[in-house]
């Protein structure tokens, strides 16, 4: 695990975004590192920006739950949004489950 800490951080820091999710979820769940969520949010963050589906899906969790950064629903949904649009299913449902509970949204059953 320490290995692949070491080097996804290098392709991380020069922009790679898979290696920037794969941290993120390094740090989310201690896996070869302390856990850490606010450096799981970093991470994530910088593949999010970059279009990385997987990463935008965990952001938008992250905020909607308030884990690693201050819960922010509208946020949640925003990032939750741009990961469906790519076809990322687990987005697709916890948006629908948004619309339908209002969640930092209007609802719209």
């Amino acid at each position: 695990e320490r290995c692949a800490v070491e080097w996804n951080t290098k392709a991380a820091k020069q922009g790679n975004a898979d290696a920037q999710y794969n941290l993120g979820v390094m740090y989310d769940n201690g896996q070869g590192v302390a856990k850490d969520e606010r450096r799981a949010v970093e991470w994530y963050t910088k593949a999010a920006k970059q279009g990385h589906a997987k990463a935008q899906y965990n952001l938008g969790f992250a905020y909607m739950y308030g884990q690693g950064l201050a819960k922010d629903e509208r946020r949640a949904v925003e990032w939750y949004t741009k990961a469906a649009k790519q076809g990322h299913a687990k987005a697709q449902y916890n948006l629908g489950f948004a619309y339908m509970y209002g969640q930092g949204l209007a609802k719209d059953e």
